[in-house]
């Protein structure tokens, strides 16, 4: 099996989320995309975080596709960094060839994840583009680092085949709806005079 792992708060899911997952699934060969809904980013705020069954359901509901499965397992596990789930599940499923799936946006802070060099030596990476943060990522110290493992785009099919550190970059159909943006809008808007 090749199981492409789409982590994030999901708060709230969007469109750009399940375009996100079609595209890997199908560009990546996948033969399937799980999306990990996270108990809550350690680097981000949770003031405005929903509730996570809410998150698992609402996620579930959107994306609406037999090549994707959504779970919320992360917390059921107490696990509060990508590095401890990505290596359960590498320790799990032994036989399953996995890929970690990312945003450009992610990318260009990857250098401060916990363990984010141990991640890159655990499973091969696809990391999609984002409006606005294609050349910033790219630049970014973690893709500097990792340079010399960057596959050309046009040999994405083959990184779940690959032995890690390895990863590509995905160009193509974006979207630019944000979740930040979407709480934003639903926000009532100040009245006072």
């Amino acid at each position: 099996m090749r199981i492409g792992l789409f982590g994030g708060s999901f708060n709230p899911a969007h469109d750009g989320h399940l375009l996100v997952a079609r595209q890997c699934l199908k560009r990546l060969g996948l033969d399937a995309v799980w999306l990990l809904v996270s108990p809550g980013n350690p680097l981000k705020d949770h003031s405005e975080l929903a509730p996570l069954a809410q998150r698992v359901s609402d996620t579930r509901a959107l994306m609406n596709h037999p090549g994707i499965e959504v779970t919320g397992f992360e917390a059921a596990h107490g696990f509060s960094y990508s590095y401890d789930t990505l290596s359960y599940l590498h320790e799990a499923f032994p036989g399953t060839r996995f890929v970690w799936i990312m945003g450009a946006d992610n990318l260009r802070q990857f250098h401060h994840w916990e363990r984010w060099q141990d991640i890159s030596r655990l499973m091969p990476m696809a990391i999609y583009a984002r409006p606005g943060s294609t050349l910033r990522a790219t630049f970014s110290p973690a893709a500097s680092a990792l340079r010399q493992f960057r596959i050309p785009e046009e040999e994405a099919e083959t990184i779940a085949d690959r032995d890690p550190p390895a990863w590509v970059y995905l160009h193509g159909m974006t979207s630019r709806l944000s979740s930040s943006a979407i709480r934003a809008s639903r926000k009532p808007a100040n009245t006072s005079n």
